[in-house]
């Protein structure tokens, strides 16, 4: 078990010197990792809406069908990127360009998976603190997606057409798509 996910973990491109200089965006899924698990373990601040009294008790179950949502949709990413998966921003060499299914439609479905995860964390929990992570995490997928397409430019030709036509994370939203 431990042999295989160091096998993974190698063929994904990690590296001790990785984690010391940055060269495989490194630091941009510690980040990510990082306001993520903020997101899970930080308690609501301050404890109550300021949402009119009629909608709070939709926001919760909102939420919930948000997240849900959002961890099918990255399944499905997942599963549609197959052996061209990596965490880092950093895309596998040998990797053909996805460009049908999900990544039709967005070039980074798994950014907009972890927002909108983020979003039902948001209605679940409430307070200031989560929209702050959700704003937090929209501004670093954003940069960690920039950052990955400057290696897809570079690895793949085609790239440039393909993101002409297909929104970045969050179609017609400004600093998500800059089509």
């Amino acid at each position: 078990m431990i042999h295989t996910i160091a096998g993974t973990l190698q063929r994904w491109g990690f590296s001790r010197a990785g984690w010391r200089d940055n060269r495989r965006g490194e630091w941009w899924l510690l980040a990510q990792l990082v306001l993520i698990a903020l997101d899970v373990v930080l308690p609501t601040w301050p404890s109550t809406w300021a949402w009119p009294p009629l909608l709070l008790p939709w926001l919760p179950a909102t939420g919930l069908v948000l997240l849900l949502g959002g961890l099918l949709l990255a399944g499905v990413a997942f599963v549609q990127l197959g052996e061209s998966l990596t965490p880092l921003p950093e895309p596998m060499p040998s990797a053909p360009l996805k460009q049908l299914g999900l990544y039709g439609i967005c070039r980074h479905p798994l950014y907009l998976a972890v927002l909108i995860c983020s979003a039902g964390m948001v209605l679940l929990r409430g307070g200031v603190l989560h929209p702050l992570l959700l704003l937090a995490l929209a501004v670093l997928l954003a940069g960690k997606a920039r950052r990955e397409e400057q290696a897809l430019m570079a690895l793949h030709p085609e790239f440039a057409a393909y993101r002409q036509r297909t929104a970045a994370i969050v179609p017609l939203c400004p600093g998500l798509d800059w089509r």
